[in-house]
């Protein structure tokens, strides 16, 4: 027999149950249509993922299975998986299998995720047993992301004891820079292990800091990939399984059948549903196998789905930025433009005494080739004001990084009145090294709504300005932006090396110091300076205070600054 799946990549909104149940319907009408015997949908997919403390209210949980009941009576000639929250003695991360107009089965999710950015134990109970689905006789084993992280998970117990041709997974895995490839090779291999298919079936779409990539898989038991959906985007992604391929294969392997006689021997039962469908012929198909995206291509479009998701879910129309002529502000301004299009991205350069004419002919082209509006606010007259505020208690001392700080407070201040007059969000254009090493003004440039760029290193910020330039096969962001040295424009002659390493020295530093958490004296054994490490690795300790306060951005990297790294603000720990 072949079995036709359907996996639903669809874009949940968290909270918003009879937006996503109706989404859910459609879908399933567009898998009825192509023959599909099964469509499957993400965890959680009825509530979005993640809920959070939405878990934790009676009522929220009552209306979520309510809305299963009505996913079920959409149930007719098809068999639909799809995650919700279930609640017995307990509340159980689970997926509903649904036919004939009825709830059939329920599977718990037994391998619960805590660790980065997951909290599952704060909200779930674990599950107690694994689940088969027989369909026409043929054996689906269902499971829940983080089950098939794990090698001992129970996909192996469906497989050995239960009899699986086919481990379905549902899930809402984030993405994280090279994610998407990590994931598809641990897909492989699990295939190949328990040598059935594997269907894996991934959300998409933007949550807070969170961004879901979709890249859905279809993989036979050799590990090879038969189907691939479209990353960063909805898709629908239809295949035909061969189960006598299966069964050839554990028939010719002495080791499946030493595996099984032995789950028999230890009498392991696993639950079963049996459900019978109505197979007429099936028509014709294309499954589709979309390319993986390159490394630079991905990462720019984690950023678009997030701020885009960002935006919209949140009930915004319109962005607000400021554009110094820098790359910062230049690459932010680009990806809310390709985001949200031109017309509803609003610019504002805001220049000082300080300000050089290249920034201003920069941000000036910059508005140009990306079609947008540009608003010229002059500081100077704010900058005046404060001066003659604050002369009486400055009285007798130089000026300082306090001027500097005034200048982008008063930035803030205006994107800050523009966005409560019209209803914009401002969007900050800081970046991960400047983040981490507190090279920021709170509540100057720190100010807004989202910093897009939040989790996204420096190096990176150029890597993607170039990948946008080169895909759109010109200048969406001037050339001189591009090669001109970094700087804030706060003093005269002001360059970032002034305060900080170079970003090709200080990123990798960085990235040993947060993602990998190594010791300044492992970093220095790597060749590294040790004044220069121990010196960044203060400001990155003494900045948390700063990182408390900024806005959400999108997660990019393994480990951000946030629920990936919980420290202290007090703390007195240097790690020499």
């Amino acid at each position: 027999m072949k079995l036709r799946i359907a996996l639903g990549q669809t874009n949940s909104v968290v909270g918003d149950i009879d937006r996503n149940v109706a989404r859910l319907m459609a879908v399933i009408d567009e898998a009825k249509a192509v023959g599909a015997h099964l469509v499957a949908f993400p965890e959680l997919a009825i509530t979005g993922y993640p809920p959070e403390d939405l878990v934790l209210r009676p009522h929220f949980l009552r209306k979520n299975k309510e809305a299963v009941e009505r996913l079920a009576a959409a149930a007719e000639g098809i068999v639909v998986v799809a995650g919700f929250i279930d609640v017995l003695d307990d509340a159980y991360n689970a997926a509903a299998v649904c036919a004939d107009g009825r709830v059939a089965g329920v599977y718990h999710k037994i391998r619960l995720p805590n660790y980065g950015v997951f909290d599952e134990y704060r909200y779930f109970q674990t599950g107690a047993a694994p689940l088969v689905v027989q369909i026409n006789g043929h054996a689906v084993g269902v499971t829940i992301c983080e089950d098939i992280w794990v090698p001992d998970g129970p996909g192996e117990e469906e497989v050995v004891a239960g009899g699986a041709e086919v481990i379905l997974n549902i899930s809402a895995s984030p993405y994280h820079m090279g994610k998407i490839a990590q994931r598809e090779n641990m897909l492989a291999t699990r295939a190949s292990d328990m040598g059935v298919y594997l269907a894996f079936c991934n959300t998409v779409g933007g949550q807070d800091e969170l961004v879901f990539d979709g890249s859905s898989v279809v993989i036979d038991q050799d590990g090879t990939i038969l189907a691939r959906s479209r990353s960063f985007a909805e898709d629908l992604l239809v295949c035909d399984l061969d189960l006598e391929a299966v069964l050839i294969d554990r028939l010719r392997d002495p080791r499946s059948r030493l595996e099984r006689h032995l789950a028999r021997v230890e009498q392991r039962a696993v639950p079963a549903v049996s459900i019978d469908l109505d197979v007429g012929e099936l028509p014709p198909i294309e499954t589709a196998c979309h390319p993986l995206p390159s490394p630079a291509e991905e990462v720019t479009r984690a950023l678009v789905l997030g701020l885009g998701d960002y935006v919209r879910k949140n009930g915004f129309e319109k962005v607000i930025l400021g554009l110094s002529g820098g790359i910062d502000s230049a690459l932010v301004a680009a990806l809310a433009v390709e985001a949200l299009g031109p017309a509803n991205v609003l610019a504002a350069f805001m220049p000082s005494r300080y300000s050089s004419d290249d920034s201003r002919e920069d941000a000036e082209a910059q508005a140009r080739n990306l079609g947008i509006q540009l608003l010229t606010l002059p500081i100077e007259p704010g900058m005046k004001v404060y001066n003659e505020m604050l002369a009486p208690v400055f009285a007798g001392r130089s000026p300082d990084i306090t001027e500097e700080n005034i200048q982008a407070r008063i930035r803030g201040n205006l994107l800050m009145a523009i966005s409560n007059k019209f209803g914009y969000l401002v969007l900050s254009t800081a970046n991960k090294s400047e983040s981490a090493v507190g090279y920021s003004t709170l509540y100057g440039d720190m100010a807004g709504g989202f910093a897009l760029l939040k989790d996204c290193p420096k190096v990176w910020v150029y890597r993607i300005a170039q990948y946008l330039n080169d895909a759109a096969g010109r200048e969406l962001i001037p050339a001189r932006i591009l090669t001109k040295e970094p700087t804030a424009e706060l003093k005269p002659n002001q360059k970032d090396t002034d305060s900080l390493p170079p970003y090709d020295v200080l990123d990798p530093i960085l990235d040993l110091l947060v993602v990998q958490e190594r010791s300044v004296a492992e970093v220095v054994a790597m060749g590294y300076d040790k004044t220069m490490v121990r010196r960044v690795m203060r400001l990155v300790q003494r900045a948390e205070y700063k990182r408390r306060q900024a806005a959400p951005g999108v997660k990019l990297t393994y480990r951000n600054f946030g629920k990936d790294r919980r420290w202290p603000i007090t703390n007195r720990y240097l790690d020499e």
